[in-house]
Formats: structure tokens, sequence, C-alpha cells
């Protein structure tokens, strides 16, 4: 079996031209953006466009700037790591190397998370993600670059393979956050900020997304980004990916003693889609065929070289990149999650809304222009 990359609206456009665009434009030299003095990009962490399509009523902020065509193509997989890496380098993953949620460091044979534990895996940000940032890129044009976000992320290895190069400036709710993106922005003229917020992400996660929880972050966010945006200043606001509820009823658990791991030495990735690092000495096309025949209907099975050819990754994946994908790809169907039954924590059973897969509410999400963009 082949599996290609779902199908967008004509107009689409890839998150991957963000950051080369948002450069572009403190040049007067965009094709999409009009000339602004100074650029902020604000992510919205998990909001899909079609999620905030159906709460427009919660959103007027945003849902006011939106029309058919202001959306973008996620990534794959649709997980924080992999999206916010290519949203900061304008690189597709499979040429800055974060495929996935949790992988494996082949040096080690260990699986890592992506967001957490660089430092105690003994990663480098600088040789794991080498594909230089949108901040390293403006600086070296002679354009001050600045990073709004918590102040306890400010030193972690994940800042480091994706914020470098951006002076990192703390600040706690989203309108302080917004607040002091608007202000870096016009004190420093020709100033590319990028402002994160993920509290849409954190609610759907733990409640899902039709919860009155994330509801009431989506306001607060909204809420937050009606403050004015200073003259001359263009705002682009977009998200690495949106997610889906999973009902329990949806959860497929991969037990160990129905066989799920014979021949298999790791199960990586996440929920929605899996990374199977296969035994050195496994019969990969008997494994294959298992996995397939056991999750028809409920997920899509593919060898990693089909994902490859398919362009899951990207045009182009490097050889490093290689090395971290699964020998194995299950990626859930619908509103599915797969479990490895065998993992020691089990917490993530407990969340509700999930992404990593390629539905259109993990693979769209919007792309609203406002301020000097908005023109």
């Amino acid at each position: 079996m082949t599996l290609m990359l779902p199908a967008g609206p004509a107009q689409a456009r890839s998150i991957a031209g963000v950051a080369p665009d948002l450069l572009a434009s403190l040049r007067g030299e965009s094709e999409t953006l009009p000339p602004v003095s100074s650029t902020v990009l604000v992510v919205v962490d998990g909001l899909g466009a079609l999620p905030l399509r159906a709460h427009a009523g919660h959103a007027r902020t945003l849902t006011a700037a939106m029309s058919k065509k202001d959306a973008a193509a996620s990534v794959f997989p649709t997980t924080t790591a992999a999206a916010l890496t290519t949203l900061l380098t304008g690189e597709m993953p499979g040429a800055h190397g974060l495929v996935g949620y949790r992988v494996r460091d082949p040096r080690r044979d260990v699986l890592v998370n992506q967001l957490t534990e660089w430092e105690g895996a003994g990663i480098d940000p600088l040789t794991w993600q080498a594909q230089p940032t949108v901040f390293e890129r403006a600086v070296s044009a002679g354009h001050p670059a600045f990073a709004v976000g918590f102040a306890g992320h400010a030193h972690s290895g994940f800042t480091h393979a994706t914020l470098r190069g951006a002076s990192f400036v703390p600040a706690g709710r989203p309108a302080e956050r917004v607040a002091t993106a608007w202000d870096l922005a016009e004190r420093n003229p020709g100033a590319l900020v990028y402002c994160y917020l993920p509290e849409t992400d954190k609610a759907g996660h733990k409640h899902g997304v039709d919860s009155a929880e994330w509801v009431a972050a989506l306001e607060d966010i909204d809420a937050a980004l009606r403050l004015t945006v200073p003259p001359g200043v263009g705002v682009l606001v977009t998200a690495d990916h949106g997610m889906v509820d999973v009902p329990a009823h949806r959860q497929v658990v991969l037990d160990e003693s129905d066989g799920w791991h014979d021949g298999v030495r790791h199960i990586g990735g996440e929920p929605r889609m899996l990374h199977v690092y296969l035994e050195q000495d496994a019969d990969a096309a008997a494994v294959l065929g298992r996995w397939r025949r056991d999750l028809e209907g409920l997920a899509d099975v593919l060898p990693r070289d089909e994902a490859i050819a398919a362009g899951l990754f990207g045009p182009e994946v490097s050889d490093a990149a290689t090395a971290r994908i699964g020998d194995i790809l299950a990626i859930a169907r619908g509103n599915r999650a797969l479990y490895d039954g065998a993992a020691e924590d089990q917490r993530g059973r407990n969340m509700v809304g999930q992404h990593g897969a390629l539905t259109p509410e993990e693979w769209r999400v919007p792309y609203l222009r406002f301020g000097g963009f908005a023109a």
C-alpha cells in the first residue's frame, strides 16, 4: 500500500513557508504578505482550522479574519515537535530531523521524548536539529529577533533546537504574552517576534476539544488578540497542528500477551502515529503483515521506505532523519488511538484530545493576518 498526504484546498499553503515569508516581508520581497516595519508570528498550539470554525462564536477576533482560504497544511506527523520545528526553520521534518514525539536515538538505541528529554538523553540540540532557525537567519540579516513564552521554557533542549538566535522574553498569561510581543515589535524596528500560546493544546489534551475548558482557553486567547496591533507591524496567527477527541472506547491497546511485541524492540511516536522499531533479527515482512492484518480498518500501516517515498516527511529526508523513523509506521484512522500495552507509563490513556495522524482536524490549521498584514 502507498499512503499519500491528504488533499487540501487549491489555495492551501504549508506551514513550512511561514518563516521564509515573514523574513521576506521585512525586506518587502514577499509575494503573499505586504511590507511591514516589524513582524510577529503567533502560534496557537493545537488549534486546528476546523475546530476553530466550529467554535466561531467563542473566537470572534480570530474568525473575523478567517475566510475559507485562510488555512495552511501542517506536517506529518501532526505533532508539536515536528510541526513547530517546521514553523521555526522553514524545513520539513525529513530535513530538520524531529520526526515524531518519541523517536529512537540510533546511537544509544533508546526512545527520546523530543520535547522534554534532551538533556537527560545527552542529545545536543545543535547537531540533532542542525537547520538554521528563522531567528538565526533574521539576526544574520540585521533584524532583532525575540521569542515570548513561559519562563520555564527558556533553557530547554527543545528551545535551543528551535528558538536559537532569538532573545527569550518570559511572560505569563496569554494577554501578557501578546502585549509583550506587540511592544517588542513596536520598539524594535525590523524585528521578528515569536509569541507562543499553548493553552488550547493543554486544555484539549486534558478535557477534549468540545469541552468547556477548551472553549475557555480559546476565549482567553481570542480576547488577548483583540489588542490593537501597533502601526506598521504585521501579525500572522497560525498553529502547529489541530486535534481530535478520542473517547475511551476508541482506544486500541496493543497488549504484549497478544503478540504485538513479537519482533518489536521499541514502540515510539504517540498514540495517533506510532513509530515501530524492529529487532535486528526480526522478519520485517512478517511483522508488517501481522500489523496490517490486525489493524485493518483501524490504522494505515506502512514500512519506512514507503512513507519516505510517499513524501510524508517532506521531499527530502536526511540520513539522520531516516535513522530515527520507525521501521513500520501505524497511523490511526478516524478518532482512534493506539497504545503500547507494555509501556510502563499508561497516563497517556487519560488524554482526550490527541493528534499526530492525518485527519483534516489535525492537518489543517488557521493562517490569519492582522495589523500590517491585513491591509
